[in-house]
């Protein structure tokens, strides 16, 4: 029925053909005080990508792979929905749903829209994807389910209640405040936590609990939270699940062979009541569905027509058609008390050999690019299509912000897909970014008053490639837009040849630069890449870095003129020097890097300015991913073979770079493991370049690549982890807050998800890393800190997306000689802190790391300059525990604000209060009309969300820190307090 075919002519097909089942069963079932209620919620789970691209999914095709197709899923749904008044229907993924909506006809529209509105059919999550919970940001987890909500609201003026994260291989903390109660969701459904868990829940009762996700807003947001007794497919063995192969029919004909009423009555009645003695109230629910079916929708509904009538004449329980809705409302009125649930579900196995921590990692380029494509939707396409007006025609950012939400999918950043897959997402968002780039430079053109040949920008300046910069002799600008509502000082760097450059800022005054030379193994990897990136050969590669720091205003722009000049002033030309003995950088006497004599490896970092130091080991290592009898590592699961990891290098040498602005460290650990330690001036921490890659396979052993930091903070067993970038967590080694661990896996079971960054504390100390991607971290030993960097392993690890992880990149029109093993490289940063210090460093710093500074390069004649700007009001920033995570203009001319408070309760004691922003100086060259404050994802106003109350068991979390005040129309003032995120829309006259 896939768009154009009459509805008159469905309909009367299907009047035709269930003209006797609707009068011979009975479905009108309702809730039956004092008996077993079975919630029989109908759903299709449907992968925005997985073993196929998302197109293929929806048209159905590539079917080599797996059968499935969505539309044809969708057509199904509605056709026998339809037929029978009392069918009900849930379903998830946006991204697929508004495509097939905007292939129907107005009549087919109106019935779906009747459909919703009469609760048939209940669009629940309503984000464009699944996210994963793991892998992604939190910002990135905001928009990619505001931009779902935005449709449904649109087209049926509804906002989906209920979450329904049913896949996602773990489940985090700011899920449930944030993507939950935050959001305005009643409930949080899901069905993969840890098998000991589930087990011990089972004995308690405790798979429903109230979830209080943040310890710092507590009981103010909690979420009831709902775990399946089973996978998200009805209940096992009973042969429940209809088109499998194992599927049993409801044979009610008793003039044909093998009629089965009694016995298949029987076998319903028994997975009620099994699964009753587990759960609370007489209320259950059966997930009546699985991956990509209902295709053939017909064989679900006629045997839940047919178990609904025959289950009710039976007696002992009571069946209906149900959605999650009406489920939670059954709950809720059943006047239960629930179990408390803190922190979150991380990590998840699903046997001893099996925990789900290697996609932590998995596909760390990928991931990267993720990141850094999600700075530029924020900080370059919406603000800047914002600041200078968005045209509804395209160019737009609409494509990139589409594309960005498909790769939040729970197999998409997670790193879970198959290659050509992700190959399809890196695409999509490649053509997404050189749109928004027009939308950008057509900006940053208005708004300075210049050309757009001023705005190139080099998207592999990361590897030294950017052709202006390396060619240009004279009157290169460098143009910087701070996506921060701070003012920011940072120090950029760019790829040159020529040695005698001079540096001017905008009025003409010397700016003092350094220059570096470039690493080899930065050419190794620039002539590899650019060629397989762009199909064309690099050239000779520059022989240096152009280092200058560049101070900017808050959402603004500054320019730099770079040219040969006569005079030396402000110039320095560094050069490598070996060293042999014991050696240190330190730059500004704000950080200082001592190395070892012996080995040359790093042994002490110190903080000049706070007077804190630890030393602190650091060095490569492998585990061995185990691909012997059984289970493997893989794309999802880690398992190292043995315990201990294989050290890459017992020694290093060092080559080292000083000079005024920045010193580096740079070591070669081994032919494909390259890392550069780097200090700038009056920058209070250290940055760590590395380059890993490809990974050695050619001894059959597939490996897992590792960074450890080993200091000397008594650690105790404890450090602390991130949740999406948001709130830090307390992870204690081989110990779970919720049931007694039987410790199966000492390393792989106690990693945990990282974006934003992971450290120690003895309570005077502070051992901080920021990552600048989402990784796999933990703390194997006390004292100790591990990140994993990148993972190459030969065999599958069973979890059914059936290839090996071994990710390779391959030269255009080349065979497979031309190819080799992926390599990644990527930036952290690590310092050293008193404690009282610490939170402040890793907010602000994760921050800047989050949306640096966003460079595009040009040329002048000399006189005509390029005017900068700042879309405050003068002299006016965010306070420094706010964050602004999204400027956007809207289509009726109103702009969406999100601001975020950055910091916990009691994380500072300066910055852990109520914070007060001024809209009228956000936008100084506007007049606000009015203001109203919204969901967090915009689609209902704040004051419409009235949370559900619940009785708990335990004493909950109370708030530690109040809400910020309403907001004040005659002042135009929002307050917030801490972890407090408020969307707010601005109406301008």
């Amino acid at each position: 029925m896939a768009g154009g075919r009459s509805l008159l002519t469905i309909l009367v097909f299907l009047a035709i053909a269930e003209l006797g089942a609707s009068k011979r069963y009975n479905t009108t079932a309702g809730i039956v005080a004092g008996k077993i209620n079975v919630h029989l919620v109908p759903h299709t789970h449907d992968d925005v990508g997985w073993l196929k691209t998302v197109d293929q999914y929806y048209i159905g095709s590539n079917n080599t792979i797996q059968e499935a197709g969505v539309q044809y899923i969708l057509d199904s749904i509605l056709m026998y929905l339809t037929s029978n008044p009392d069918r009900k229907f849930v379903y998830v993924e946006q991204a697929f749903f508004q495509r097939w909506w905007r292939e129907q006809t107005e009549e087919v529209q109106s019935v779906v829209k009747e459909l919703i509105h009469s609760g048939r059919l209940e669009l629940i999550n309503g984000g464009w994807c699944m996210h994963d919970e793991a892998a992604t940001h939190y910002i990135d987890m905001i928009e990619q389910t505001t931009l779902g909500h935005k449709y449904i609201k649109e087209q049926f003026g509804v906002t989906p209640r209920i979450g329904w994260q049913i896949d996602p291989f773990g489940h985090s903390a700011v899920q449930a405040y944030l993507l939950g109660a935050e959001l305005g969701f009643d409930a949080l459904f899901f069905a993969r936590i840890d098998y000991q868990d589930r087990r011990q829940r089972y004995k308690d009762k405790s798979l429903e609990v109230i979830w209080q996700g943040s310890n710092t807003l507590g009981s103010d947001a909690q979420v009831f939270t709902s775990i399946f007794p089973v996978h998200y497919g009805p209940p096992d063995g009973h042969g429940l699940a209809y088109e499998e192969s194992d599927e049993i029919p409801v044979q009610d004909d008793p003039l044909l062979f093998d009629y089965n009423v009694n016995e298949r009555v029987d076998a319903f009645v028994a997975a009620a009541q099994s699964q009753a003695n587990i759960t609370r109230t007489n209320h259950i629910m059966w997930t009546m569905g699985n991956d990509f079916k209902y295709a053939l929708a017909g064989k679900w509904f006629v045997q839940m027509d047919k178990f609904i009538h025959y289950v009710n004449l039976d007696g002992r329980v009571n069946a209906l058609y149900s959605t999650p809705s009406m489920y939670l409302d059954a709950k809720h009125a059943a006047d239960e008390t629930w179990p408390l649930k803190t922190d979150d579900f991380f990590p998840y196995a699903d046997d001893k050999k099996s925990f789900w921590t290697g996609y932590f990692t998995s596909r760390a380029a990928f991931k990267g690019y993720v990141r850094e494509i999600s700075g530029f939707l924020q900080a370059r396409a919406l603000q800047l299509e914002f600041l200078a007006g968005r045209k509804k025609d395209v160019p737009n950012t609409d494509s990139l912000w589409d594309a960005l939400s498909i790769s939040q999918h729970h197999d998409g950043v997670s790193g879970t897909e198959k290659q050509h897959v992700t190959n399809d997402y890196a695409k999509r968002l490649a053509i997404g970014a050189a749109e928004s780039d027009l939308v950008v430079k057509s900006a940053l053109k208005a708004l300075t008053s210049s050309s757009e040949e001023n705005f190139v920008k080099c998207p592999l300046l990361n590897v030294s490639f950017c052709p202006l910069t390396e060619h240009a002799k004279k009157n290169l600008v460098v143009t910087a837009y701070n996506p921060l509502a701070w003012q920011r000082e940072d120090y950029v760097r760019i790829p040159v040849n020529e040695e005698g450059l001079v540096v001017k800022d905008a009025s003409g005054k010397a700016v003092p630069s350094q220059l570096v030379p470039v690493s080899d193994a930065t050419k190794r990897t620039r002539s590899y890449y650019v060629r397989a990136n762009l199909g064309v050969a690099p050239g000779t590669p520059p022989s240096y870095w152009l280092y200058f720091k560049a101070a900017v205003p808050p959402l603004g722009v500054s320019t730099y003129y770079v040219s040969i000049g006569s005079a030396d002033t402000g110039k320095f030309l560094s050069k490598f020097e070996n060293s042999n003995g014991s050696s240190s950088i330190e730059a500004g006497f704000d950080t200082k890097l001592t190395f070892s004599s012996k080995t040359g490896y790093l042994t002490r970092i110190s903080n000049g300015k706070s007077g804190a130091e630890t030393p602190v080991q650091q060095s490569y290592y492998w585990y061995a991913g185990y691909a012997g009898s059984g289970q493997h590592s893989g794309a999802y699961i880690f398992l190292p073979d043995g315990q201990t990891a294989t050290p890459v290098a017992s020694e290093v040498s060092l080559k080292i770079v000083r000079g005024p602005l920045v010193e580096e460290v740079h070591q070669e650990v081994a032919p494909w493991i390259y890392q550069i330690f780097r200090l700038y001036k009056d920058v209070g921490h250290a940055e760590v370049e590395f380059v890993v890659g490809p990974i050695p396979v050619d001894d059959g052993i597939g490996k897992e690549v590792i960074t450890r930091f080993t200091t000397g903070i008594p650690s105790e067993g404890v450090f602390y982890s991130d949740s999406n970038g948001r709130d830090f967590i307390k992870r204690v080694r081989d110990f779970r807050s919720d049931w007694k661990l039987e410790v199966t896996q000492p390393v792989a079971g106690n990693y945990y998800p990282v974006n934003l960054g992971v450290y120690l504390t003895d309570k005077k100390t502070d051992f901080s890393i920021l990552v600048d991607r989402s990784v796999g971290a933990g703390s194997i030993s006390d004292g100790q800190l591990e990140v994993m960097l990148h993972r190459r392993l030969l065999v599958d690890d069973g979890r059914g997306v059936g290839e090996a992880l071994d990710e390779v990149v391959c030269l255009p029109q080349g065979n497979s000689s031309n190819c080799e093993g992926l390599t990644v490289q990527g930036i952290s940063y690590i310092n050293v802190n008193p404690v009282a210090k610490a939170a402040r460093w890793r907010r602000y710093e994760g921050q800047k790391k989050l949306f640096p500074l966003q460079l595009y390069f040009g040329t002048t004649d000399g006189e005509n300059k390029i005017n900068g700007f700042t879309s405050f009001a003068s002299g006016y920033a965010l306070p420094e525990n706010v964050g602004l995570i999204t400027l956007q203009a809207l289509d009726n001319g109103d702009a969406l604000l999100r601001l975020a408070h950055l910091y916990e309760a009691d994380e500072d004691e300066d910055l852990s209060k109520t914070a007060t922003v001024d809209l009228s100086k956000l936008f100084p060259g506007r007049k606000i009309k009015s203001a109203t404050e919204l969901s967090l994802s915009a689609n209902q106003e704040k004051s419409n969300i009235k949370p559900l109350k619940w009785k708990i068991a335990k004493a909950g979390i109370t708030r530690k820190s109040p809400r910020g005040a309403a907001l004040d129309a005659s002042k135009m003032e929002v307050e917030l307090g801490c972890m407090e995120i408020r969307t707010i829309q601005i109406h301008f006259e």
